[in-house]
């Protein structure tokens, strides 16, 4: 029979102050109550977050328990040494958890998991700050509804409502016969550049999704093994702590 740690007291002073200290003893509890109900723990990091898709992924997951909090108290919780976890080789999981990351629980296999979050990829529209993919540029004449990057023939002009807010969002742009228009053509993003406010609103507008919502597996515990396994790229192959 493994040895339970459930009734060891754990502070929390360390990662919770006043005002959310709440939430996260509510995070603490429910993430030490779920060791000993589901076999496999997984640690998987998000890019470009989005609530919205992470909402699909709890559904998809609904036989599974999926927390993303304070990193702190998600570490906390499973143990920072091997005093404080509930499982044998916990604590090395807790390791893992640094950044933008989560915990799932589930009865599923790691293998199972893995599978299905790396082929969770969702695209969305880019937020200021993130890094433009592709370099955007507005032909000159008259604007169109997806910025000149379709024939003509599968297009259509810009509402000529619209001229106003992209005069305020930086475009050069002027109504003629009705129809917004640009003197000259208009790079609004280059390649590899940080996109401020106005530039990520252009390309909204635009209809431009530059982002990808993607989960990445991280490293996962069993409660069959009781060891921590690093999941490596797919292209190289695991290792175990």
């Amino acid at each position: 029979m493994p040895r339970s740690k459930r009734n060891k007291q754990v502070s929390l002073t360390a990662t919770a102050k006043k005002p959310g200290r709440e939430n996260n003893e509510r995070l603490f509890t429910s993430i030490r109550e779920s060791v000993d109900t589901y076999p496999t723990i997984l640690v998987f990091s998000v890019s470009n977050m989005r609530n919205t898709h992470l909402k699909e992924v709890r559904s998809e997951l609904s036989d599974s328990r999926l927390f993303f909090g304070k990193t702190k108290v998600m570490a906390k919780a499973l143990g920072l040494t091997d005093a404080e976890e509930l499982r044998p080789s916990l604590h090395k999981l807790s390791q893992h958890i640094a950044g933008n990351v989560g915990l799932i629980f589930s009865q599923r296999t790691p293998e199972q998991l893995i599978e299905y979050l790396e082929n969770f990829v969702r695209e969305d529209f880019a937020r200021m700050g993130a890094v433009a993919p592709l370099t955007f540029i507005v032909p000159g004449g008259v604007v169109m509804s997806l910025g000149g990057q379709m024939p003509a023939d599968d297009d259509l002009p810009l509402p000529h409502s619209l001229e106003t807010t992209m005069r305020a969002l930086g475009m050069p742009t002027k109504l003629v016969k009705g129809k917004v228009w640009l003197d000259q053509e208009y790079v609004l993003c280059k390649e590899g550049q940080k996109l401020d406010s106005k530039q990520a609103a252009l390309l909204k507008l635009f209809g431009r999704m530059t982002a990808e919502f993607a989960i990445t597996p991280v490293a996962y515990w069993t409660m069959e093994s009781e060891k921590v396994t690093v999941v490596e790229k797919p292209e190289a192959e695991t290792m175990e702590e």
